[in-house]
């Protein structure tokens, strides 16, 4: 096969590197998968609105995410089970991020610790993603290793009270493979389902910025606010937990009006071209979070692959920028999307 040039190639080649397990794990969602599709499907939607005649002649694809640089509005997503996709798993992934100079989210389900991660890109910028586990001790433990490792942000999954029905799971009889070590209980029904937002003020405790993933309402959005979030993700869950909700990109402005400019809004779901992320951006996030899109890479060629996908998209980018009109991530706004 020629060389991928966009994401959906990266896909094809996964799809046939990876074992049928595996890939059903990655590429499903909840029920029938309404929400999957309609958070590619919003992308499609929304139109873009370029301006012509302007100075494009020097573009930039940096911007800032809680205060760190970033070299592209795009940041590699929480994502459990990497050596599942393949042998280096989370170290790839945060090698590639730290090359393309971006924020890697370790899950806190992943194949790899907090401590082997950091090691992998020890100068990188990394956030640890929570899911708060029964019994707390076990959620603890974890986070005291990532803050002793460097970890700049806690990022809190809030629509995980129970794992959502995937049926591809179901049909192929999913299991983790045995010879992997995996962080956390994430299919033992280990899940904290007394989580409520008062936890937010536990998790700041930690001395950490916390991020609240998983919204898709005002009304949640004013809340994590008042409790304290430095930056909310319009998210869910890449369609895997409850199936018929919004489309991530169909919340977002709900979000962004409800935040008020009180924290910085992200997103993920759907994410697959530097269009989508600046439809995100025009819609008023901060930056996308990807996904998918990364294990694309990491299960066709490891490190390499997940630097390619994040090139990829920031060649996307810089180039939808000047057709835009556009010098800057900074200075895409709601004008620029219909």
């Amino acid at each position: 096969m020629a060389a991928p040039v966009n994401v959906w190639d990266y896909e094809r080649i996964a799809e046939e590197r990876l074992d049928a397990n595996a890939f059903a794990y990655f590429v499903g969602g909840a029920g029938d998968e309404v929400t999957l599709r309609d958070n590619l499907a919003a992308f499609e939607r929304r139109k873009l609105r370029p301006r012509v005649l302007v100075d494009v002649s020097t573009i930039t694809t940096t911007t800032t995410v809680l205060g760190i640089d970033v070299a592209l509005p795009v940041l590699v997503a929480p994502v459990a089970l990497q050596r599942m996709a393949h042998p280096d798993g989370e170290l790839a992934t945060a090698r590639a991020a730290a090359a393309a100079g971006t924020i890697m989210c370790l899950s806190s389900a992943a194949t790899s610790s907090p401590a082997e991660v950091a090691a992998a890109a020890p100068d990188a910028p990394r956030w640890f993603q929570v899911y708060v586990w029964t019994p707390r001790t076990l959620t603890e433990a974890a986070i005291d290793e990532a803050v002793a490792h460097g970890y700049s942000a806690l990022l809190l999954t809030v629509d995980v009270p129970y794992i959502g029905r995937r049926e591809r799971d179901i049909r192929i009889d999913f299991k983790i493979p045995e010879h992997l070590t995996v962080q956390g209980d994430l299919f033992g029904g280990g899940f904290d389902a007394t989580l409520s937002w008062r936890d937010l003020e536990w998790l700041a405790g930690y001395g950490l910025p916390v991020v609240v993933k998983g919204l898709l309402t005002a009304e949640d959005a004013r809340l994590a606010c008042e409790h304290g979030a430095a930056a909310v993700v319009v998210s869910n869950h890449g369609g895997r937990q409850l199936d018929g909700v919004s489309a991530s990109l169909d919340a977002l402005e709900e979000v962004v009006a409800a935040v008020d400019g009180r924290a910085e809004v992200l997103l993920d779901g759907g994410v697959r071209r530097g269009a989508d992320v600046l439809k995100a951006l025009a819609l008023g996030a901060r930056s996308v979070l990807i996904g998918r899109a990364m294990v694309w890479g990491l299960a066709a060629a490891g490190e390499d692959g997940v630097a390619d996908v994040l090139r990829l998209l920031r060649d996307e980018i810089e180039l939808g920028l000047g057709l835009l009109g556009c010098t800057s991530p900074d200075e895409v706004t709601r004008a620029h999307v219909s």
